[in-house]
């Protein structure tokens, strides 16, 4: 069986989603900041940081491996694209975005930029965050004209745009006139799938 180890409301609630889309048995493991570092859970991610999938004797780390690797594992449950080559690059271009471009961009506003000791700097570094922030949910509004789905079709690029939204309101980020991801993020929060996941880990 597979297990999944997650934070509540980090990345890794997007591999949450995608298990719960596919209906595979799996086993959730809850974790916290503590846990993290502990030797036991280092030995599967020195990096100390969720997700972490573990497949029998593997563990696969990193958001976006994880997720290709239940797309491919799973393939019935068509989340890897429309079944071509040019819509399976379609969905890694999307989640490329999210996992190398958007998700980064958070970074400073969950407070990595502490270590500058300036306020001003850190201020600076801040509003420029959300200023690339809200330009790259433009693009990715965009996208989503005349569509349900990043993709297409339904795939694993969307709970990971739909987790950067969660913390996107959580920070109270300015997405004004994003009326397509809004109608996304809408249309994900009345998921059963997505709201089993967000039960499980007690932030629904």
């Amino acid at each position: 069986m597979l297990t999944l180890y997650t934070k509540p409301g980090a990345c890794s609630l997007a591999d949450h989603i995608a298990l719960r889309w596919i209906g595979t048995p799996f086993d959730v493991r809850i974790v916290d900041a503590t846990t993290m570092k502990a030797p036991p859970f280092l030995a599967l991610n020195p990096a100390g940081a969720v997700p972490v999938l573990v497949d029998g004797d593997w563990a696969l780390t990193q958001n976006a491996a994880i997720l290709n690797y239940l797309a491919d594992r799973f393939p019935e449950a068509a989340l890897g694209g429309d079944g071509t080559l040019e819509g399976r690059a379609e969905v890694n271009r999307w989640l490329g975005l999210l996992n190398a471009d958007l998700h980064p961009a958070f970074h400073p506003l969950f407070g990595s930029t502490k270590y500058l000791d300036d306020p001003d700097a850190i201020e600076r570094t801040r509003k420029q965050a959300m200023r690339k922030i809200r330009g790259l949910f433009e693009r990715l509004d965009a996208q989503l004209d005349g569509r349900d789905f990043l993709a297409g079709t339904r795939s694993i690029a969307d709970p990971y745009l739909f987790v950067t939204l969660q913390w996107a309101k959580r920070l109270k980020l300015d997405l004004g006139g994003l009326d397509r991801l809004q109608a996304f993020d809408a249309r994900m929060l009345a998921d059963p799938g997505v709201r089993a996941a967000m039960a499980a880990e007690g932030i629904l």
